[in-house]
């Protein structure tokens, strides 16, 4: 037979061969879109770790060690900004641009992702695809499966999220770094730097990961109101949540038509904004270290930056080591409540905040049922937003003692940088670029289990839910 003639059973083979192996991979998707999730993470890491440790992507044409190139793809998959070295200086062109590659990924989400990698290889959305894509938006789908209260998304307008998802980050980066680009000309950075350093600062804004291009970082912009005003506008609308934005696009005008979790996450986020800001001022005004150099607009100014950044932006304009104690603490609060769910911000999201607030204010009030803007909130609702507390403060509280016993730093640094990581907010006391290997590796877990997110990671070591045909005896024991 002659090559001509095998060639198309080759091809026929091969075609059964990648179908097969697409088959295994969404075979094992279905049992457990969380585990598939972490699975891709951990590949995107491990990718990303080889990249980082290759000659051509740091500044000196040596290999990075394995500790530092690690660190920085968990950062930078996970979108959280912190670094073990100096981001500016260290990567060459190549490293800067895998960094910037690697925080679109991470801000895109493990699960939708995961979604469209499926789309482009089947050409069609099938229901497993919208399924994992509609347990990213909203974790009760994969933890509870379907529930009956209205959802920011539907499972049929999954296809239009996706779309929304990469058409909203391309044109607000695009959107963010025009605006940013002349302000950079008008500073006197040339336009090749300007271009690159526009796009760069609109992808770190709306990812909320906070790494900076340059090596002074954001010291030539603090006075720059217009300059840090469009960073916490990126900030803003990628911490809200693709599904509000995508809320948003459709029913700008009529608020009526919003979701419960639009209007959650908007007021809580918005309630968070204020009150992190008057307790940045009033702590800090007359601290010579941080804003006591400024006059009052400025100081008001600094403290709604700092309120915004310590939701997951991870931008500073100050020394975050030399801010008093009382004010690390309220950072610490913010980075743990975090942006909104489905995200690029990180943190325990607003929701859950939101949900807790108002379950205890029914308990106080005698309430059998958690109301609010006309709609109930389910019981295992709450159930979820007490467990994502619990896994969250256990990541930090180990997370912490670990690197106390480690660093021997002080406690209010350690549990800020630890806080930092796990919310995937980027800010940090110094700590993170002084830490041994070993303590360089329980950062590293800490930002991971932050990324994956705490619902997700429950779901996904939690065996599968099984009916239950009868109830043992109740017994109130005493709380509180």
């Amino acid at each position: 037979m002659s090559g001509n003639a095998m060639q198309p059973r080759r091809d026929i083979t091969a075609r059964h061969g990648f179908a097969r192996i697409r088959e295994i991979i969404s075979d094992f998707a279905a049992k457990s879109t969380s585990r598939f999730a972490i699975l891709v993470f951990s590949f995107l890491i491990f990718v990303f770790t080889l990249l980082f440790s290759l000659p051509i992507a740091s500044r000196s044409g040596t290999v990075t060690p394995l500790a530092d190139a690690l660190f920085t793809a968990v950062s930078v998959i996970c979108v959280t900004g912190l670094s073990t070295v100096d981001m500016a200086t260290h990567w060459s062109l190549f490293g800067h641009i895998i960094v910037f590659i690697g925080v679109q990924i991470g801000a895109l989400g493990v699960l939708t992702l995961a979604s469209i990698l499926g789309f482009v290889i089947a050409r069609r959305l099938g229901l497993r695809q919208k399924l994992m894509a509609a347990s990213d938006t909203n974790p009760m789908r994969s933890h509870h499966g379907p529930v009956a209260e209205g959802q920011a998304v539907r499972l049929g307008e999954i296809g239009n999220l996706l779309v929304t998802v990469a058409v909203s980050a391309l044109v607000i980066e695009a959107g963010l770094a025009v605006l940013l680009f002349p302000r950079m000309l008008l500073d006197g950075v040339n336009v090749w730097d300007a271009i690159w350093n526009s796009f760069y600062y609109a992808a770190m804004a709306f990812t909320n990961t906070g790494f900076t291009p340059n090596a002074e970082g954001l010291a030539r912009f603090e006075s720059d109101y217009w300059f840090l005003s469009i960073l916490m506008l990126g900030v803003f609308l990628g911490s809200i949540g693709f599904p509000v934005i995508y809320a948003l696009s459709r029913n700008f005008r009529r608020p009526r038509r919003w979701s419960l979790h639009v209007k959650l996450t908007l007021v809580t986020t918005a309630i968070l904004f204020v009150v992190g800001a008057v307790l940045f001022i009033a702590l800090e005004f007359n601290n010579p270290n941080t804003w006591g150099k400024w006059n009052l607009w400025d100081t008001i100014f600094q403290g709604f930056f700092l309120s915004a950044m310590t939701r997951s932006g991870g931008f500073s304009t100050v020394d975050i080591s030399q801010l008093n104690g009382s004010s690390l603490l309220v950072a610490d609060m913010l980075m743990f409540i975090g942006g909104g769910s489905a995200s690029t911000a990180g943190g325990i999201k607003v929701t859950t905040l939101a949900v807790l607030f108002l379950a205890a204010f029914a308990e106080a009030r005698g309430n059998d049922g958690v109301e609010v803007f006309g709609r109930r909130i389910p019981q295992d609702v709450l159930r979820v937003a007490v467990s994502v507390v619990l896994w969250g403060a256990t990541i930090v509280a180990i997370s912490t003692i670990t690197l106390l016993q480690i660093t021997k730093a002080p406690l209010d640094h350690v549990l800020f940088d630890v806080i930092s990581g796990f919310a995937t907010t980027g800010l940090t006391t110094g700590l993170a670029a002084n830490l041994p290997d070993e303590g360089v590796y329980v950062l590293a877990a800490t930002m991971f289990l932050g990324r994956v997110g705490t619902v997700t990671l429950a779901a996904a070591v939690a065996a599968s839910q099984r009916a239950q045909l009868y109830k043992r005896p109740e017994e109130r024991p005493i709380v509180g």
